[in-house]
């Protein structure tokens, strides 16, 4: 087990702690204004200081932990329940109207960044959390139907398969039963991939005011409402840009360590 990967647990366990806790327990309320209080230093009642509202700056951290863990895992769900059927059915009919079908829409959604998506579906229904979701999810489909049509058309030409086929086996149960399994290393390392990266677009969509929206807790948004005092009190972004920068790194640390571990070809290649 490399040191990429253990560092990448660590901090991505941290974060996920601090949001599991968050969910059941925080050390103020985050709705709570209280201006007497505002922009204080460290101590024994806030150890991280207090925003320009008042609020505990561990506590927003929490909270914000809580809603960027919570958007990006359902967006990636999203992604993953959609994305991963298509890139199989695809597979299974290649060169058929349907792999055309599927392709060519992932195409149509690759055109628009989920930036784009999020400003189109805010402009209907306008922006929240649970928009953000949407946005990211959507985008989220073409990358895992990718990934599942890539890993899975190799795998149709092997022995095990056409012993399946021969067996009487439909095509949709072979992707289940025997395609599925063996790209299971790739979506779980695709998955923890997206993960990182839905953080960083809810961050992103909440820092223009199309994702969580007042009084929710958001990294993304901690930094919009700190960026008129980055020079007075720097700590009010540093301390969710860390956050986000510390979250994202040992996303992707652990994403390129479960590579290494799950894919045999590079676990020959160490022995």
């Amino acid at each position: 087990m490399s040191w990429a990967f253990r560092i990448g647990a660590l901090l991505a366990g941290l974060a996920v702690l601090a949001a599991g806790v968050g969910l059941v327990w925080l050390p103020y309320d985050t709705a709570s204004v209280n201006i007497a209080e505002r922009t204080l230093g460290p101590s024994m009642a806030h150890p991280l200081g207090t925003d320009h509202f008042g609020r505990d700056m561990v506590s927003m951290l929490m909270a914000g932990a809580r809603t960027s863990i919570a958007v990006a895992l359902l967006a990636v769900g999203i992604g993953a329940g959609a994305g991963v059927p298509l890139g199989l059915l695809a597979a299974a009919r290649r060169g058929a109207w349907v792999d055309e079908v599927v392709m060519r829409g992932n195409d149509l959604i690759f055109a628009f960044p989920s930036l784009v998506i999020a400003i189109l579906i805010t402009a209907v229904f306008g922006p929240s959390a649970v928009n953000a979701i949407l946005a990211i999810g959507i985008f989220n489909i073409p990358v895992f139907a990718r990934v599942a049509r890539g890993g899975a058309l190799p795998l149709w030409t092997l022995d095990y398969v056409m012993a399946a086929r021969v067996a009487g086996k439909g095509r949709g149960r072979i992707s289940v039963e025997h395609i599925l399994p063996n790209i299971a290393n790739l979506l779980i390392v695709q998955a923890t991939i997206q993960f990182s990266l839905g953080i960083l677009a809810e961050a992103a969509l909440s820092y223009v005011g199309l994702g969580a929206q007042p009084p929710t807790a958001s990294w993304g948004r901690m930094l919009a409402d700190a960026q008129t005092m980055i020079y007075t009190e720097p700590q009010l972004a540093i301390l969710p840009g860390l956050a986000i920068v510390g979250t994202v790194l040992g996303l992707n640390l652990l994403g390129d360590g479960l590579r290494d571990l799950l894919d045999p070809r590079l676990r020959r290649m160490r022995m």
